[in-house]
């Protein structure tokens, strides 16, 4: 009884801090250190960069090193009080997907928002047309939320299908 309790509490424990770190943020800085971009237009990856993002929109992308030169703490960006850095030494990052056809979940999908929003997200995809699923005020309501960063989502596009009210 007494190892099930403790299984019980630690399970309960883990599943907190997992959902504190989830919930972290938004920061009025983000800096991604270190990071080799891959930016999309075709050209070959570049880094490792440094890259500044404020309220949600990326400010800068800085040169810091060269591969196989040691990074140079005097090309760095500044972290400004309250901000956030994250080491992504040895990773890559590139643009957000958008999903044109997204449903946010249901019943008939057998997943919630919720769910579906974490599972977008963690896929790369921070950009999502939602094509008239459950109702058009439901789909506002969350997009909304995320605007307001009340919800972990991506950016939500409502788009409204034939048969549906306005």
């Amino acid at each position: 009884m007494k190892k099930s309790l403790l299984f019980f509490a630690l399970s309960l424990f883990t599943g907190i801090v997992l959902q504190a770190q989830l919930a972290e943020g938004p920061f009025d800085q983000l800096i991604i250190r270190g990071v080799t971009l891959i930016n999309g237009n075709g050209a070959p990856p570049l880094g490792p960069v440094d890259v500044v993002v404020e309220k949600n929109v990326i400010t800068q992308v800085k040169t810091v090193g060269y591969p196989g030169v040691e990074i140079s703490d005097k090309r760095r960006p500044a972290l400004k009080v309250g901000g956030k850095e994250i080491n992504a030494e040895g990773m890559y990052l590139l643009p957000g997907f958008i999903d044109m056809h997204g449903h946010i979940g249901g019943v008939s999908q057998g997943a919630d928002w919720d769910y579906v929003f974490k599972l977008w997200l963690a896929h790369g995809v921070t950009t999502v047309r939602e094509p008239s699923g459950r109702s058009r005020d439901w789909t506002l309501d969350l997009k909304q939320k995320s605007a307001q960063n009340k919800i972990i989502a991506p950016r939500i596009i409502q788009y409204t299908g034939f048969g549906t009210s306005f």
